[in-house]
């Protein structure tokens, strides 16, 4: 299992959890991301999600092998869904098996948080009122405009 990857296929988080399996782990730890019906006040029927893949892969792969090094975890793994998806949909998984469940702990929690901030997706919501909009697209532009 590559340690991030994207999927424009239903995520399948039974079989990234067997792939996790380590004899020599005692704890295993997942987050999966859903797809809810609000944000913001707003009612949301479905969301699109677009990625630079070839940059997301690279960073994706440099959060999840630090995660590994700094919480000194056995295994770790996230995959991101791209394209459509609808109301409870799995957007993201994150899976981490490490000896002890603190590590396994922290690990999981910082994959997802870094996976949120760095890697280069854009989330649109599509509203019940007809609306839509890209979510969270001024930090994109801030960070875009400090690189530059």
């Amino acid at each position: 299992m590559k340690p991030f990857a994207f999927s424009g296929d239903a995520l399948q988080p039974e079989l990234y959890r067997q792939a996790m399996q380590d004899v020599t782990c005692g704890g295993f730890v997942s987050f999966e991301g859903w797809v809810r019906n609000h944000n913001d006040g707003m009612e949301v029927r479905r969301l699109e999600y677009e990625a630079y893949e070839r940059l997301g892969n690279a960073e994706g792969t440099r959060i999840v092998n630090a995660a590994i090094t700094r919480f000194g975890v056995s295994r770790a793994a996230c995959i991101h869904r791209t394209g459509a998806l609808e109301l409870g949909d799995m957007a993201v998984w994150v899976g981490v098996s490490a000896a002890h469940r603190d590590e396994a702990f922290a690990a999981c929690r910082y994959i997802i948080d870094e996976v949120k901030q760095r890697v280069p997706i854009w989330k649109k919501e599509h509203y019940l009122n007809g609306d839509s909009g890209w979510v969270n697209c001024e930090r994109c532009a801030g960070h875009d405009l400090k690189a530059g």
